[in-house]
């Protein structure tokens, strides 16, 4: 049992939230309350969790040196010898095949938007992390990709507005994480390399272009007539409060807080966002189910 968890912390379940993205589309294509539908998107869900696991694990052999000598990250379970290389390399596999597994029979769409997904993450292991800018767009569409992929399973399709607030709510999110890696750097240089092409200011900067983004483009998907059409309501836009004061209160946690390495804990730990977030979920059904 002990090694299962040990196994299992490798893939990093806390941050498998992410996927959820995956299930947009399930409900803003109002296929929420239909089984079949659901239990489809549920499918490519697990899968999108499966294969982050592996992703967790490839970039874990990757930075095993650098992650040693983190203060949190020497903690894992690789960093800390409490697995060794080749029981990392067989979970890793083994996450894949039951990423294949669990989506059978999908869409060949999601496939291929799965199968990119951890080319570009073994890329971004690989290489493509150590490149400014580069490797914080390669976060982004990441999770373009779940949207596009959970798109794709059911077969609806997805406005470009959509897409764009995923992309912009995506770098938002990512280049919070190289400002919290910036500022808890240690004194004798970020174990990142890419960081030192980085200051606080310009990432300030991209922080508040990216703010606007997602929120001027959900703004005009809520009052795009497709989504009216399709929400058979005008009322979307009310929706757009919640996103405007998430995005602000993550931006008083950056600059009020401790900055953190890790978005999704900051976004799960925050009382006040997880309301936030609940309440716009709500409100969004509302207005699609029950008009």
């Amino acid at each position: 049992m002990t090694r299962f968890w040990f196994y299992l912390r490798l893939a990093r379940p806390d941050q498998w939230v992410k996927n959820s993205f995956v299930l947009a589309p399930l409900i803003f294509s109002r296929e929420l309350f239909d089984a079949e539908a659901f239990l489809t998107a549920l499918r490519a869900f697990i899968g999108f969790c499966l294969a982050a696991g592996a992703v967790y694990g490839i970039n874990d052999l990757a930075d095993l040196a650098e992650d040693r000598g983190h203060p949190v990250k020497r903690l894992r379970p690789l960093a800390s010898g409490d697995i060794s290389r080749s029981e990392a390399v067989a979970v890793c596999a083994v996450f894949l095949a039951g990423a294949v597994i669990a989506t059978l029979g999908l869409h060949w769409k999601f496939h291929l938007s799965l199968g990119v997904y951890v080319l570009m993450n073994l890329l971004y292991s690989v290489k493509l992390k150590e490149v400014v800018l580069l490797d914080v767009f390669l976060i982004a569409s990441g999770f373009m990709l779940r949207v596009l992929g959970g798109a794709y399973v059911l077969d609806v399709p997805v406005s470009s507005w959509i897409v764009l607030c995923t992309m912009f709510i995506s770098l938002f999110l990512g280049f919070a994480k190289r400002r919290g890696e910036l500022v808890g750097s240690r004194a004798d240089g970020p174990e990142r390399k890419v960081l030192l092409l980085y200051s606080v200011g310009f990432i300030d900067q991209v922080l508040t272009i990216a703010a606007a983004g997602a929120v001027i483009t959900y703004a005009l998907y809520a009052v795009a007539p497709s989504t009216q059409a399709v929400f058979r309501t005008d009322k979307a836009i009310y929706t757009t409060v919640f996103v405007i004061y998430g995005v602000f209160r993550y931006l008083h946690l950056i600059h009020a807080q401790r900055p953190t390495e890790n978005p999704t804990a900051t976004l799960t730990a925050d009382t006040t966002i997880i309301i936030t977030g609940i309440l716009w979920i709500a409100s969004c059904i509302a207005l699609i189910y029950f008009n």
